[in-house]
């Protein structure tokens, strides 16, 4: 596993530090043997799991601002736990309101000694931290209205709310310009090594 990894993260050109695709590698065993016990992720295929959960978490990496971050439905830990493996001077919070996907984050953030993680089992609208968020993260979890409407208030003033999408969001868009909310928008494309060109997006929300 830690051999593909390395060649995979080759490919996203992105600079990482001694050690890291070993604990990529000790991530995604640990994803793949939980996941025969307890259904974590649909996607079981070894080079789809480095492609689908490891390089889509990874190429947010330069959308991330400030030193706090929130990581909404963030299932299994994508892309929260490798962000947070890439980025020990943020600190992510991760949160899910599934109690068996938010025990294998905490599983998995303990095994590798991840500090800068903490882990909430928690809805987005539910959550009342007291303060807010630099950025806020969402991967594939619901449309752009919706992500707004659940979790834009966990937003600083000053804050980005980075939302993962496949291919570029038209009618989410529109439908956000509908609602005539106070969020500007720049959409831009994210190359992943092994997906079609175009498949993914990201909307860089901030008021």
């Amino acid at each position: 596993m830690t051999a593909a990894i390395r060649k995979a993260l080759e490919s996203l050109g992105q600079p990482l530090a001694d050690g890291m695709a070993e604990k990529f590698g000790i991530l995604l065993d640990e994803l793949e043997r939980w996941n025969r016990k307890v259904n974590l992720t649909a996607i079981r295929d070894r080079d789809e799991i480095i492609t689908s959960h490891l390089l889509d978490s990874l190429v947010a990496v330069p959308l991330i601002a400030g030193k706090s971050v929130l990581d909404i439905g963030t299932g299994p830990g994508f892309p929260g736990l490798p962000l947070a493996i890439v980025q020990p001077e943020r600190h992510f919070t991760l949160l899910d309101s599934n109690n068996k996907k938010v025990m294998f984050v905490q599983h998995a953030a303990g095994l590798l000694g991840l500090n800068n993680v903490s882990v909430v089992k928690s809805r987005a609208e539910d959550y009342a931290p007291g303060h807010g968020f630099d950025t806020v993260i969402a991967r594939a979890l619901a449309a752009l209205p919706r992500l707004v409407e659940i979790a834009g208030h966990h937003v600083r003033e000053d804050g980005v709310f980075v939302a993962l999408k496949g291919r570029y969001p038209t009618e989410e868009l529109e439908q956000l310009k509908q609602l005539r909310l106070p969020w500007r928008h720049v959409v831009t494309e994210l190359n992943v090594p092994g997906l079609d060109e175009g498949s993914r997006h990201a909307v860089l929300l901030r008021r």
